[in-house]
């Protein structure tokens, strides 16, 4: 690749997400709403074994290639030739994992999925080693991540080869060496990535997740009414799960995350990534949450409208579960704002009641309540305490 990868300030005033970076998270939203579609058709198909194996694996492939090139752009991105046509690979790999979902979920047949994955990766080592010629204080760095990640794609190859009892043990071990190569490659010198760049581009993605569960509600509803469910019938469950969106929407955003992983910078710099990698990887869990919830949403609608093979109180308690678990996320995620007792009985008081309210299989709007509850204690700011790290 022609001129040099310079490295970028960590204090570089108003860094933002660029447009190709934007460009490529909307490409990735085809592959979240085939996840998201592929778990509302498993719930509603009762194949919930299907679904909770299927789904961790498909949307760990869609978030880590996300992760990959999210981190490295904000050390790196000088939105050069290199750097856009390393982008135009990634979108390809994208839509080979959008098109190898279904398959993945109804069959287990991951061919297309890792395929598309091992493209997006290895479209990655040339921008490393890039990096290390023009680095030269993190040439080791990055030539860690050049050798993790292509001694990885080798490995994932050979998971299209292991027996179907076997899958999910090698999948753990192969998620867990992709989560220790940035740990392994930063502990020679940290890369400069930039805090509030990360906190702007995970609050992006954060957005287009929590659009595509809008989406999926909207597609269930149409299917439904276009079966000749009256508008009515499912009307309750719309406006339930708006509520329930602009609820997790409001949550997330209720306290700035820039400051926070700011502080985690300077500690990482420090020699304490702890704070760092919990922020970073925990997303993953939140991402995941959210995609599921607009699954189960749509999966109420089915129930609704008598379109599904599951009861309304199984396919309720499919949207309370996810949504149960972002409300802890979010009591983990914003612990810096506030650690007073308050604050997190009144998280863990809401999450129990939601999956407690899921489970009686009553119309999901009070969800969109119990949640509207917490986001008004939140607001009003009577949990919170100090400003401790």
């Amino acid at each position: 690749m022609p001129g040099t990868l310079t490295p970028r300030s960590t204090t570089e005033s108003h860094r933002a997400s660029s447009p190709l970076e934007l460009f490529l998270d909307l490409c990735f939203v085809v592959a979240v709403a085939q996840a998201a579609a592929a778990l509302h058709h498993a719930i509603a198909e009762d194949h919930l074994r299907t679904a909770l194996i299927g789904y961790p694996i498909v949307f760990f492939g869609i978030w880590w290639a996300w992760m990959g090139y999210t981190w490295f752009a904000s050390a790196y991105d000088n939105d050069g030739v290199g750097i856009r046509l390393a982008v135009f690979v990634q979108i390809v790999g994208v839509l080979i994992i959008a098109a190898g979902i279904p398959r993945a979920f109804n069959d287990h047949d991951f061919t297309a999925m890792v395929l598309g994955y091992v493209v997006m990766r290895l479209a990655m080592v040339p921008l490393w080693l890039w990096a290390a010629r023009s680095d030269p204080p993190r040439r080791v760095t990055a030539l860690r991540y050049a050798f993790g990640i292509t001694a990885l794609q080798v490995l994932w190859v050979g998971f299209l080869f292991v027996p179907a009892g076997w899958q999910v043990p090698a999948f753990l071990v192969l998620a867990i060496g992709e989560l220790c190569v940035p740990a392994w490659g930063e502990n020679a010198e940290p890369t400069t990535w930039h805090p509030h760049h990360i906190a702007d581009r995970y609050a992006a993605f954060t957005i287009i997740v929590l659009g595509e569960s809008i989406l999926s509600t909207m597609l269930a509803v149409a299917a439904s009414v276009d079966g000749g469910t009256p508008v009515g019938r499912v009307a309750p469950t719309v406006l339930g799960g708006v509520a329930i969106v602009c609820a997790m929407w409001w949550l997330y955003f209720s306290e700035p995350s820039g400051q926070f992983v700011s502080r985690a910078r300077g500690n990482f710099e420090a020699g304490s990534s702890r704070a760092a990698y919990f922020w970073g990887y925990g997303h993953y869990v939140i991402y995941m949450a959210v995609a599921a919830a607009g699954a189960g949403i749509a999966a109420v609608v089915d129930a609704v409208s008598d379109d599904s093979q599951i009861s309304l109180r199984t396919s309720t308690l499919a949207l309370a579960v996810p949504v149960a678990v972002y409300v802890i996320c979010m009591m983990a995620l914003h612990r810096h704002a506030s650690d007073t007792a308050r604050q997190w009985i009144a998280y863990l008081v809401c999450a129990v009641a939601v999956v407690a309210y899921g489970a009686l299989g009553l119309p999901i709007l009070g969800i969109g309540v119990l949640l509207a509850l917490l986001v008004a204690f939140v607001a009003s700011g009577l949990g919170q305490g100090s400003d401790s790290d």
